[in-house]
């Protein structure tokens, strides 16, 4: 079988404009930070026996002290901004760094974490703004969003289907996580984008390995009910036992994915040059790096700075390491994502010269006195 070199060609991020950091909960919600540990927070960052158990557990003690578990800051919409302006803004600036028109898209494939409306997604309305003549469909993965789509755009464009496939990634957490709760404490909202092309030989996509997470049903689920303003709306909870899940599954699904990529791509951990990890915890990078026997300085972890934006976690860590000059032209980087109710996977490539769009403008910090008043 002849190798076909497909892979990404471009990548953009796009933030929303207000940066939240924790004195805006201190100031705001005293009382809930009080009680913090009887709320999500001890449902979902807390030991679920009285000692660790396991390496999850183990990462996460030096941050169970602290109510935010180790979040400095998160990015969350502003008043006139949605999953389809931060969609938009990511989508246009990965076209223009690939150098190509909107013409030259032939598919696009959106995953929105969630979308403005349940049925249909974005991809019809955002390919409308965009000028795309091509296809336009949406795909759902939850947090492993961008490994599902990568490789569904990577065969398409092997398969000679297509030519430029266009993926647009959003995670819009504040618009269905309520503030009084405290699972808003770790998660913002954020997008990114990606063009998927043919590139030099020996580039792009060498392996990939995907498995189902069936075994955290239940511990997320959403809930249609009214909110302060007496308005319905879809709010997203935690079940039970989800910390005990979470914690049980990390490592052997972070095994797994990892070593069956690297397998798939015929290469092996130690000849990695970047990891690329989808980061939902400030101490997820180390867990990933302690699971793997690898250094941290071959990762990189923006947790602190973004909080969990989902699906657009490993986007945001590959756009920022290429930018630091910390993934170079010809190196094998791994990026390996974990989602809920959804899959865990891990892909290895050969990076290409990847076109980066614009830094994403540094956000305003919320103003106390506009919200507190």
């Amino acid at each position: 079988m002849v190798y076909q070199p497909v892979g990404i060609r471009s990548l953009a991020l796009s933030m929303p404009s207000i940066k939240r950091t924790n004195d805006y909960y201190r100031q705001k919600y005293p009382d809930m930070i009080a009680t913090a540990e009887q709320k999500s927070l001890a449902r979902l960052f807390s030991l679920a026996n009285s000692a660790p158990s396991n390496e999850f557990d183990q990462e996460m003690m030096p941050y169970l002290q602290d109510p935010f578990r180790g979040t400095i800051e998160r990015r969350v919409l502003g008043s006139d901004e949605s999953s389809l302006t931060l969609e938009y803004k990511a989508a246009k600036d990965a076209i223009e760094a690939a150098k190509l028109s909107p013409h030259e898209i032939d598919l696009m494939i959106v995953a929105s974490l969630i979308a403005e409306q349940i049925v249909p997604g974005n991809a019809a309305a955002l390919a409308a703004q965009l000028g795309l003549t091509g296809a336009a469909w949406n795909l759902d993965s939850m947090c492993s969003n961008a490994i599902v789509a990568l490789q569904t755009a990577g065969a398409l464009v092997r398969a000679g289907e297509y030519r430029n496939v266009l993926v647009v990634l959003s995670c819009t957490y504040s618009r269905f996580i309520e503030e009084t709760d405290t699972l808003s404490w770790f998660t913002g909202d954020g997008a990114g984008a990606f063009v998927v092309s043919s590139l030099e030989s020996n580039q792009g996509i060498l392996g990939t390995k995907i498995v189902h997470t069936a075994e955290t049903c239940g511990a997320f689920f959403s809930e249609l009910t009214k909110d302060a303003w007496g308005q319905e709306r879809i709010f997203l909870r935690t079940g039970k036992n989800a910390n005990k899940v979470l914690s049980n599954m990390a490592v052997p699904s972070i095994r797994t994915c990892c070593e069956g990529a690297v397998a798939a791509a015929g290469v092996t951990l130690d000849r990695i040059n970047f990891f690329a990890f989808n980061t939902p915890t400030a101490w997820y990078a180390n867990l990933c790096a302690r699971a793997l026997g690898i250094e941290m300085e071959r990762t990189i972890n923006l947790y602190p700075q973004y909080g969990n934006i989902g699906p657009v976690l490993p986007l945001s860590n590959l756009y920022h390491a290429a930018k630091l000059g910390k993934i170079k032209e010809n190196d094998l980087v791994l990026i390996y994502t974990i989602g809920s109710v959804s899959n865990a996977g891990a892909t290895v490539m050969r990076w290409g010269d990847v076109a980066l769009g614009p830094y994403p403008c540094p956000p305003l910090k919320e103003s106390q006195s506009s919200k507190l008043g």
